[in-house]
């Protein structure tokens, strides 16, 4: 199975955006489902349901910094290197679905209720998400990929 369905059956198992395209990546990652689930689950719903930056992207983000991101602050040259990958992966990604923002991608402001809506088949049918999961987790693919 390859990222991008593996992280659209994590997201129809429950865990939000960020989560299931992180949780592809465990492998690549080497955490395990819990310690990846709980880093990346305030990223969902665009920053806790605050409908900000698309939480699949930073589902994205967040698997190809764990896998080749950079630690040393004196190398300006491997920050460089990520940020390029990093631009590039969003770039694909607006181009892709339209923009990096949730609420943009729903076409609703935030209401401030931090309580996620139910996932009904309603739901799955009035959003974008499980298309942004795909889409993500397969870009992220991509990029980690690269030499």
């Amino acid at each position: 199975m390859d990222k991008a369905e593996r992280a659209a059956q994590y997201f129809l198992e429950g865990y939000n955006c960020a989560q299931a395209v992180a949780l592809a990546f465990r492998e690549e990652i080497g955490l395990s489902r819990e310690a990846l689930a709980n880093l990346s689950s305030g990223f969902g719903g665009g920053l806790g349901r605050m409908r900000e930056t698309c939480g699949a992207l930073s589902g994205a983000v967040l698997a190809l910094d764990a896998v080749k991101g950079y630690c040393d602050p004196k190398d300006p040259a491997e920050k460089a290197r990520l940020y390029g990958r990093i631009q590039l992966l969003c770039g694909d990604f607006r181009a892709e679905m339209g923009s990096l923002i949730c609420r943009e991608l729903l076409g609703r402001e935030a209401d401030g209720n931090p309580v996620a809506d139910k996932r009904d088949a309603a739901f799955y049918a009035s959003r974008p998400c499980l298309r942004a999961v795909r889409t993500a987790a397969a870009l992220a693919e991509k990029y980690i990929s690269l030499p």
